[in-house]
């Protein structure tokens, strides 16, 4: 696929968006999937946890370990058409109530006026 600063077609063309990872701050990817009303299977590691919300918005495996993952897979596959879109539309509801730009940039702010007070 070649590199690209915009994955918008990539995930429109997804049913789902997979990232296994043994760590990982809060993934933009992850975000943008979410943002886009895509389900997600992560890892359930520090980063992608606050981002998924097993079992509503997507499915989380355990960390370094295949079996795990392909069994979320699997799953996923499963999964009826309209249960993958309810999860990504419920992921969609969660990056708008709690990453929102002006959420995040206020929690910022806040954590800066804390430490110069």
């Amino acid at each position: 696929m070649g590199d690209t600063d915009d994955v918008t077609t990539y995930i429109e063309q997804a049913c789902c968006i997979v990232l296994p990872s043994y760590r990982e701050g809060t993934s933009r990817v992850l975000l943008e999937a979410a943002a886009m009303g895509r389900p997600i299977i992560a890892t359930d590691v520090p980063g992608c946890r606050e981002v998924v919300t097993d079992g509503e918005t997507g499915l989380l495996c355990e960390p370094k370990d295949y079996l795990s993952l392909s069994q979320k897979m699997k799953i996923m596959l499963e999964l009826s058409y309209k249960t993958r879109e309810t999860m990504g539309a419920k992921g969609r509801d969660k990056i708008c109530s709690e990453f929102n730009q002006d959420i995040v940039c206020n929690l910022y702010l806040d954590a800066i006026n804390a430490t110069v007070s």
